[in-house]
C-alpha cells in the first residue's frame, strides 16, 4: 500500500463507529477510501454494498456486485444481491438467487417467504413461514405471525379456500385486520366489521402510547383500515355510508399508492355509469406509478376491467377496444374481457357481430363458455329469435337440466306455440333426474309440472304416465289420484272405474261443516237468501178512531189584486195578446221622428235644454283664468286613464319557440 498500514485500520474504525451510530454516508466514504487503497477488498466491497443498501442505493450495490463477481462469491453476498432484486421488483430474478444459495438461514428463508407472497404462489408461503415460526426463538415472532396471518388472508380472498384455523392471536392491530380480511373473503361481513372495528381501538392505543405522534399520523395509519370498513359497507350494500367514508380516505392523500388505487378503484365502482367526471378524476389515481408492484394479480385485473366499463360508457369506444384487448392478450380464457367488447358492439348496433364474437370465444374455450352462451342467448331473445335462444340454452350442459333452465325453456316454447318441444324439455329432464336422483324433490317437482302442463294444453293421455308415477310415489295423495281419475274418463272409462274405487268414501271426507254458516259467510259469492217465515194469515185490523188520519185543508188560491167579483172575465185572457180582437197594435209617437236630427244620440228639442252654457244658474265647474281662488278638493278622485287597446290584427300571440331539449347525462 502507498500509504501504509496506519491510514487503513484508521479508516476501518471509523467504518466500524459510523456502522453502529448508524450513520452509513460517512461508512461509505470512508469504505471507498479503502477501496482506493485496494479496490478487490472482499470485507470493503461487502461494507460498500451495505452502506448502499442502507442508503436506498439498490442499483448501486447491485452494481457493485455483478462487476466483482470473482472477488464476491455468491455463498457471501446471495442475500444481499437478492434483497436488493426484490427491491427492485425483480421478484423473478429474487427467487432465483434464492434457490441458488446453498445454505438457507433464517434471513434468506424470510426473504424467501417475501418473494413467494409476492408472486402470489401462497402454498408455499404458509409452509416456510410455519417452518419459521415453528423452528426459530427471536424478538421477531409477532412479525411472523402478522405475515402468516396475511397469507392466510390472501388464500380466502384471491384463491377462495376455506383456510385452516391457525390459533393465531389478535394481540396486534395488523393481526386483528388480517383477521378481517380472511372474514370477509369468506363472506362473514359482520364478523369482518367486528373485527376492524377492534383493529381501529388496538391502532389508536398503540399510537397513543407514543406522544410523539401527531393526530394526522394516527389517521394515515388508520386509512388503510377504514378503506376496508368502507369495502364491507359496499358489499352489504350501504353504498352511500361506503362512499363517505371512501371519500375521506382520498382526502388524507396517504403516501400508500396501492392503497389509494384500491379506494379510487371502489368509488368508480359505486358510481357505475353516473357520475362519471368524477370517476374519470378517479382513474387518474390508479395509474400510479409502482401501483403494479403494491397489488394483487386480480386487483390489477379489476381496476383494468372498471377502466374499459369507463370507457365505454363516456363513449370513447377506440379506448375501450383497446384495453379490453390488453385484458384478453392478459388472460385468453377470461370471459370479461370478450363481454365488454361485446357490450360495446351491442351499443353500436352490431348485434350480428357480437353474436360472431361470442361464438368464436366459446369454440376456442369451451370450459368459459356457459356465460358466453347465456349472453348469446339473450341477444338473440332481443332480436326476436327465440328458437335460435332456445337451442344455444340447451347446448350449455352445465346448466341443462337445472330447474330454472327447464323453466325458461318451456316458457319460450309456449311462447312460440310449439308445446311438442316443451314437453320433450320436460321429458329429458323426467329422464335425467329419474337416472340420477330417483325420487328426490325436483324429480317429483317436475313429474307434477309436466302433468300439469299437459293437462293444461289437451294432452290428457300424456299426462296419464306422469299422474300414475305420481300416485305411486304417494298412494294417499287424493288430489293426484282425482286429476288421474278425471284424465283416464276421456282416454280409458274402465281404468277410470277401476281407479275410483281408491278414493276415499264420503263418511270419512266429511268434516263437520256448517254448509248454511259458510254460504252466508263474508267471503262466499253467492249468498242464498233465507225465506220469511210465515205464521199465520195476518187479518186486517179494525181501525180506531186514532188511526184516522186527519184530512189536510186545502188552501184558497190567490187572486189578482184588481180583481172585481162583479165582473165577468175576458173570455179571451188565455189568448195572446196578438191573437186577441181587440188588438191594433202600437202606436208610433212623434217622438221617433225626431231622432237623429239633432246631435247625436239626443233630440233637437231636448239638445238646448241640455246644454249648460244656456243655462244662467249654473255655477262654472274650475276656475277661469287669472283667478287664483280656485282649489281642487283634497277628496276628489282623479280619473282612472284606460290603456288604449292593440287593434285585433296586432293581438294575435307571436308563435313561441320550442325549447330544444338538451342531452340528458345517464
Amino acid at each position: 500500500m502507498a500509504s501504509g498500514s496506519g491510514p487503513v485500520s484508521a479508516l476501518w474504525t471509523e467504518v466500524n463507529r459510523c456502522g453502529q451510530n448508524g450513520d452509513f454516508t460517512r461508512a461509505l466514504k470512508a469504505v471507498n477510501k479503502i477501496l482506493h487503497e485496494n479496490k478487490d477488498d472482499v470485507t470493503a466491497l461487502h461494507c460498500k454494498i451495505v452502506c448502499l443498501i442502507q442508503n436506498g442505493g439498490f442499483k448501486e450495490a447491485l452494481n457493485v456486485m455483478n462487476t466483482h463477481t470473482r472477488s464476491l462469491p455468491s455463498d457471501l453476498i446471495g442475500f444481499e444481491k437478492a434483497y436488493c432484486e426484490y427491491r427492485l421488483n425483480r421478484v423473478e430474478n429474487a427467487l432465483k438467487t434464492l434457490q441458488g444459495i446453498p445454505e438457507q438461514t433464517d434471513k434468506l428463508k424470510e426473504l424467501y417467504g417475501q418473494v413467494l407472497y409476492r408472486l402470489e404462489r401462497y402454498d408455499e408461503c404458509e409452509a416456510v413461514y410455519k417452518d419459521l415460526i415453528r423452528n426459530s426463538q427471536d424478538e421477531y415472532e409477532e412479525e411472523r405471525k402478522t405475515n402468516l396471518s396475511a397469507v392466510v388472508a390472501a388464500q380466502s380472498t384471491w384463491e377462495n379456500t376455506l383456510p385452516e384455523d391457525l390459533g393465531l392471536p389478535e394481540s396486534s392491530y395488523e393481526l386483528c385486520y388480517n383477521a378481517a380480511c380472511c372474514l370477509i373473503g369468506q363472506g362473514q361481513l359482520n364478523q369482518a366489521m367486528q373485527k376492524l372495528q377492534k383493529a381501529e381501538e388496538l391502532c389508536r392505543m398503540s399510537l397513543a402510547e407514543d406522544s410523539d405522534v401527531t393526530e394526522e399520523e394516527v389517521d394515515a395509519e388508520l386509512a388503510i383500515i377504514h378503506s376496508q370498513m368502507a369495502y364491507v359497507m359496499q358489499l352489504q350494500g350501504r353504498t352511500e355510508d361506503a362512499l363517505q367514508l371512501y371519500n375521506q380516505v382520498i382526502k388524507l392523500k396517504p403516501t400508500d399508492v396501492g392503497l389509494l388505487a384500491v379506494t379510487a378503484n371502489n368509488i368508480i365502482t359505486i358510481n357505475k355509469d353516473q357520475n362519471v367526471f368524477d370517476s374519470k378524476k378517479k382513474v387518474k389515481l390508479t395509474n400510479a406509478e409502482g401501483v403494479e408492484h403494491k397489488l394483487a394479480r386480480k386487483q390489477l385485473q379489476a381496476i383494468e376491467i372498471n377502466k374499459a366499463l369507463l370507457a365505454m360508457y363516456t363513449n370513447q369506444a377506440d379506448q375501450c377496444n383497446k384495453l379490453s384487448a390488453g385484458l384478453q392478450a392478459q388472460n385468453p380464457s377470461h370471459p370479461r374481457p370478450v363481454l365488454i367488447q361485446v357490450a360495446q358492439l351491442c351499443r353500436e348496433k352490431q348485434h350480428s357481430k357480437a353474436i360472431e364474437l361470442l361464438q368464436r370465444f366459446s369454440d376456442q374455450h369451451p370450459e368459459s363458455a356457459s356465460g358466453i352462451k347465456l349472453t348469446m342467448a339473450q341477444l338473440y331473445v332481443t332480436q326476436g329469435h327465440v328458437t335460435k335462444a332456445c337451442d344455444i340454452l340447451k347446448s350449455i350442459e352445465e346448466f341443462k337440466y337445472k330447474p330454472g333452465m327447464i323453466s325458461a325453456l318451456v316458457t319460450m316454447y309456449t311462447h312460440e306455440e310449439d308445446i311438442d318441444s316443451a314437453i320433450d324439455t320436460f321429458s329429458q329432464a323426467i329422464q335425467y333426474y329419474q337416472r340420477e336422483q330417483t325420487g328426490s324433490a325436483i324429480h317429483l317437482s317436475l313429474v307434477r309440472e309436466a302433468a300439469n302442463y299437459k293437462l293444461k294444453y289437451g294432452r290428457k293421455k300424456e299426462a296419464t304416465s306422469d299422474l300414475e308415477q305420481l300416485w305411486k310415489q304417494n298412494t294417499n295423495d287424493i288430489r293426484t289420484l282425482a286429476q288421474l281419475i278425471s284424465a283416464y274418463s276421456l282416454v280409458d272409462q274402465d281404468k277410470a272405474k277401476a281407479l275410483s274405487k281408491h278414493l276415499p268414501s264420503p263418511e270419512t271426507m266429511s268434516f263437520n261443516v256448517d254448509v248454511d254458516e259458510l254460504e252466508n259467510s263474508h267471503g262466499a259469492t253467492y249468498i242464498r237468501k233465507k225465506a220469511a217465515k210465515v205464521v199465520g194469515e195476518s187479518q186486517p185490523k179494525e181501525q180506531g178512531p186514532e188511526d184516522v188520519k186527519k184530512k189536510k185543508k186545502k188552501k184558497k188560491g190567490k187572486l189578482p189584486k184588481n180583481y172585481e167579483p162583479n165582473s165577468s172575465p175576458d173570455p179571451e185572457r188565455w189568448l195572446p195578446m196578438r191573437e186577441r180582437s181587440y188588438y191594433r197594435g202600437k202606436k208610433k209617437g212623434k217622438k221617433n221622428l225626431q231622432v237623429g236630427r239633432g246631435t247625436q244620440g239626443t233630440t233637437s228639442g231636448a239638445s238646448a235644454e241640455l246644454d249648460a252654457s244656456k243655462t244662467a244658474s249654473s255655477p262654472p265647474t274650475s276656475p277661469r283664468p287669472g283667478s287664483g281662488s280656485g282649489s281642487v278638493s283634497s277628496n276628489a278622485v282623479p280619473p282612472r286613464q284606460q290603456k288604449p287597446t292593440a287593434p285585433a290584427a296586432a293581438r294575435k300571440k307571436a308563435p313561441q319557440k320550442k325549447k330544444k331539449g338538451g342531452k340528458g347525462g345517464w
